[in-house]
C-alpha cells in the first residue's frame, strides 16, 4: 500500500507520525496539557483512563466511508479503500510502529521546564496505558481490528482500549462480539436522527448507510464491554424538537450504557462547511441534555466537563462503575 508523498507531507505537518503502512499516531493536546499540569482530558474524568500514558491511534488514518460536514480531518484526505484486497500490517508490527513513533513525538517534551518529570518519565518509558483507536479514518475498516485490539487487552500494561466507529460496518463489529474481542469501550458516533439528516450530515459512500449505523446500534444490547453512543451536537442542524425525538428513541432502543453529549467544535476543515455559530455553548449543551433526559427515561446525568463542552448521562439500572478499574500488572517474558 503506497502513500503518496504529498498526502505523507500534510500528515507530517499536522504532528501525525505514520507507522507502517496505513497506522498513525497523534499526541492529542490533552496529553501535553497533563504533562504540564494543565488538566486532564474528560475521558480521564469520566472514566479514569491514564492521560499521560494515551496513545492515541489510527490502524487506517487516510480512510474512511464517511465525509462528515462537522469533520475537522480534511474530506479530500478521506479515501474508502478495500483494505481486504489490499497488503495490510499485522497487529504486532503496528503496535510495534505505534509506540515507537509516539515515543519520538514524546521526546520532544523531554527539555521542557514547566512538565511534570514525574509523568514525563512515565509517559517516555512505560508502554501506553491506553490506547485510544480513533485519531483519523475508520478504524473499522482494517480487517485485523479484532487481532490488534485481542493483543492490546493481553498486554500487561494496557488498562484500557477504546474503539471509536462511525458504525458503517455493522459486519466487522458482529465479528467482535463473536470473537470475543471486544474493546474495553467501544464508541458508536451519532450526528443524523434519519435517513435524510444522516444523508446530508455524514455524507456515507454506501446507499444504504443509514441502515448500517441502525444495525451497528442495535448491536449493542449484545456486546459485553462498556458501551457509549457519542452525539455530536450541532447548533441549528440537529438540535430541534424533531431531532431530540428520534434521538431519544435510537437511544433508548439501542440501550448504550453511556451517552456523550459533545459539543461540535469549530476546528479544521469544517469550517469551510459550517459557521461558528453552529458550535454550541456548554450551557447549550446541557440544556439539550436535560431536554432529551425528559425523554429518555432510562438515563440520567452523571457528569460534565465544561473545557471540552461535553455531559455524560448513564443508564440507571447499570451496575458498572464509570472509572476503569484494571489494575497494572507486569508484561510477561
Amino acid at each position: 500500500m503506497e502513500l503518496d508523498r504529498e498526502t505523507v507531507k500534510k500528515f507530517l505537518n499536522a504532528q501525525y507520525r505514520i507507522a507502517g503502512k496505513h497506522s498513525a499516531v497523534q499526541i492529542c493536546s490533552w496529553t501535553k496539557k497533563a504533562l504540564r499540569g494543565e488538566g486532564v482530558c474528560y475521558k480521564q474524568k469520566f472514566y479514569g483512563i491514564d492521560c499521560h500514558r494515551c496513545a492515541q491511534m489510527s490502524p487506517a488514518f487516510l480512510w474512511c466511508q464517511e465525509s462528515c460536514v462537522h469533520c475537522w480531518r480534511p474530506a479530500e484526505w478521506m479515501k474508502k479503500k478495500d483494505f481486504d484486497k489490499m497488503g495490510i500490517d499485522d497487529p504486532e508490527i503496528i503496535i510495534n510502529q505505534i509506540v515507537k513513533e509516539r515515543k519520538k513525538l514524546i521526546t520532544g517534551f523531554g527539555g521542557l521546564k514547566d512538565i511534570s518529570r514525574a509523568l514525563y518519565e512515565e509517559s517516555y518509558n512505560k508502554f501506553p496505558s491506553h490506547w485510544a483507536i480513533s485519531l483519523s479514518g475508520e478504524p473499522t475498516i482494517y480487517p485485523k481490528i479484532c487481532e490488534l485490539i485481542g493483543q492490546l487487552k493481553k498486554h500487561g500494561e494496557v488498562r484500557s482500549v477504546f474503539l471509536v466507529t462511525n458504525g458503517q460496518e455493522p459486519k466487522r463489529l458482529q465479528e467482535l462480539i463473536n470473537k470475543k474481542c471486544l474493546p474495553t469501550q467501544l464508541y458508536i458516533s451519532l450526528s443524523a436522527w434519519d435517513e435524510k439528516s444522516f444523508a446530508k450530515l455524514n455524507r456515507s459512500v454506501y446507499p444504504d448507510g443509514w441502515k448500517r449505523l441502525l444495525k451497528s446500534l442495535s448491536l449493542i444490547k449484545k456486546m459485553k464491554c462498556r458501551t457509549v453512543v457519542r452525539l455530536t451536537l450541532m447548533r441549528g442542524i440537529n438540535d430541534s424538537e424533531e431531532a431530540k425525538k428520534a434521538f431519544a428513541k435510537i437511544l433508548e432502543s439501542s440501550k448504550p450504557l453511556f451517552i456523550e453529549i459533545k459539543a461540535y467544535m469549530f476546528l479544521g476543515q469544517s469550517r469551510k462547511r459550517l459557521n461558528e455559530e453552529n458550535m454550541p455553548t456548554h450551557e447549550y449543551v446541557k440544556k439539550f441534555a436535560d431536554d432529551l433526559l425528559q425523554l429518555l427515561p432510562s438515563y440520567k446525568m452523571e457528569s460534565e466537563d465544561k473545557a471540552s463542552r461535553i455531559v455524560l448521562l448513564k443508564r440507571k439500572n447499570s451496575r458498572i462503575k464509570n472509572i476503569i478499574t484494571r489494575k497494572l500488572t507486569r508484561q510477561r517474558s
